[in-house]
């Protein structure tokens, strides 16, 4: 189990570590005028937590976290969602309806917004200001290993998940 946890840490601190070593930025904070997304989230039944991130190539992302397909459902059907559709001309719609091919009691869901800032954008400009947009939903695969935490909220549930304590390093030998 050691040997797992270790290789684990190497992985993480080799797939990480250049990003943290080139300091980037957090995400900046939304644009005046727009809705505050995440506490309208965070606020939406079922909604299992928030997290945003901005990536190397520019995208700001959205990961929100929703205990069940009714969960985004009441994301969806919200206010604050409703308008952002709405600012964008409606957006393209299934015409079987939002979640339509998600069965009703399929588990935790994964929600990814990301969108890409267009150059020069006008702060309020919510059309004009994104060359792109793109949600995504996901679920999660049984298994996986989480070391001293994990990057979904705790009560996200995956069968099968590892949760094991963070090793501590070892004291410095004393000279």
């Amino acid at each position: 189990m050691k040997r797992q946890i270790g290789l684990f840490v190497a992985l993480v601190t080799l797939v990480f570590g250049p990003a943290l070593v080139a300091g980037q930025n957090p995400p900046p904070a939304p644009r005046s005028g727009g809705p505050d997304l995440v506490a309208a989230l965070t606020a939406v039944p079922g909604c299992l937590g928030v997290e945003t991130a901005r990536t190397a190539s520019g995208k700001q992302v959205i990961f929100a976290w929703f205990e069940n397909k009714q969960a985004v459902l009441n994301w969806y059907n919200s206010d604050v969602h409703r308008k952002l559709m709405n600012g964008f001309g409606g957006g393209a719609r299934r015409p079987d309806g939002p979640l339509a091919g998600v069965k009703d009691d399929s588990g935790p869901v994964l929600a990814i917004a990301s969108l890409t800032p267009s150059a020069g954008a006008q702060p309020g400009d919510l059309r004009g200001g994104l060359s792109q947009i793109a949600i995504e939903l996901y679920q999660p695969l049984p298994g996986g290993i989480a070391a001293g935490g994990r990057f979904a909220p705790s009560t996200v549930k995956v069968p099968g998940l590892i949760d094991v304590p963070m090793p501590t390093p070892a004291p410095a030998p004393k000279p």
